[in-house]
């Protein structure tokens, strides 16, 4: 059973996870860099979420960034419920919707307006702690395909983003909460373009600060330099490329944001410990058969 650490330092990420949680009066706020899915079964919650009050009901799928402010303000039952949380460089290689993907970097809070799919989550957020709990890569990659396509139905039940304004419908199920500060600013420009050619000449201009103060700004929250945080986004995206696709590795390395194949091999084995192929060789749960041998294997 999980409870929130109030020694935790910030934007310091849970990583992919799955956990039971007992509710607590949080003294001060969390944030890191993962999206955060919520499920209660019994009772709802409100958080101070990047400085507003929202309030997720029983039996609905909730989900936000988890960079922006949040802070637990009340509970109504003292029984467990779920937290998923998602690595940032998964959650956008997968390329969900923009109705999905842009209200959570703006710092908005997604509730599902369906009420239909709560026994059915339950029953899956059981499954999820029990794989990323027994260490098996198999029922790993199960719930990440599992959790990709709840949030895929997820997606389908919100409105359509206004596409001259952005703006939300007046049905729309997600809070705003507007107002992000420069270092969110800076994290979601980067999740946004990690895979393109960025500079942080690019990423100082997208933001409206000198890039030299941008870096310094984003060290002293994150704990990291720009350019390493940039690199993991891109070494994420193509280990869950290397492990889910048949993507050539050259295509992988591109696809992620890296200029060589040289350059990413480099710093592959220097993060990983291995190289790509070996990575893939590894981590792969499903090889589909090549176009010869699925010939051979419907003759034989």
């Amino acid at each position: 059973m999980m409870f929130f650490d109030d020694n935790r330092p910030e934007f310091l990420p849970y990583g992919l996870r799955c956990d039971e949680w007992r509710g607590i009066v949080m003294t001060r706020p969390d944030r890191h860099n993962d999206v955060e899915v919520n499920f209660f079964v019994n009772g709802g919650m409100t958080y101070l979420l990047g400085g507003r009050k929202v309030t997720i009901p029983p039996g609905r799928l909730a989900i936000f960034w988890g960079t922006v402010p949040h802070q637990i303000l009340a509970f109504d039952s003292s029984d467990p419920y779920y937290v998923l949380t998602l690595p940032l460089a998964w959650f956008m290689g997968v390329h969900f919707p923009a109705k999905l993907v842009m209200p959570l970097l703006h710092g908005s809070c997604i509730v599902d307006p369906s009420p239909l799919g709560g026994g059915c989550d339950e029953f899956m957020f059981k499954n999820w702690v029990a794989d990323f709990q027994s260490g098996r890569n198999n029922c790993e990659h199960c719930a990440l395909h599992e959790i990709e396509a709840r949030l895929l139905r997820l997606a389908v039940n919100l409105p359509e983003l206004d596409a001259t304004s952005g703006a939300k419908s007046e049905h729309a199920a997600f809070v705003d909460t507007s107002g992000l500060g420069k270092v969110e600013q800076i994290a979601a420009y980067i999740a946004q373009h990690f895979t393109s050619n960025l500079s942080v000449k690019d990423i100082g201009q997208a933001v409206g600060l000198n890039p030299n103060y941008a870096m310094s700004l984003f060290q002293s929250s994150f704990g990291t330099t720009l350019v390493s945080y940039l690199t993991e986004l891109r070494l994420s995206n193509a280990q869950r490329l290397l492990a889910t696709t048949r993507e050539s590795i050259s295509d992988i390395a591109m696809n992620s944001g890296f200029n060589s194949i040289s350059r990413f091999n480099t710093v592959f084995k220097e993060k990983c410990g291995c190289s790509p192929r070996e990575f893939r060789e590894r981590e792969v749960v499903v090889r589909v058969p090549s176009a010869t041998s699925a010939c051979h294997l419907k003759n034989s």
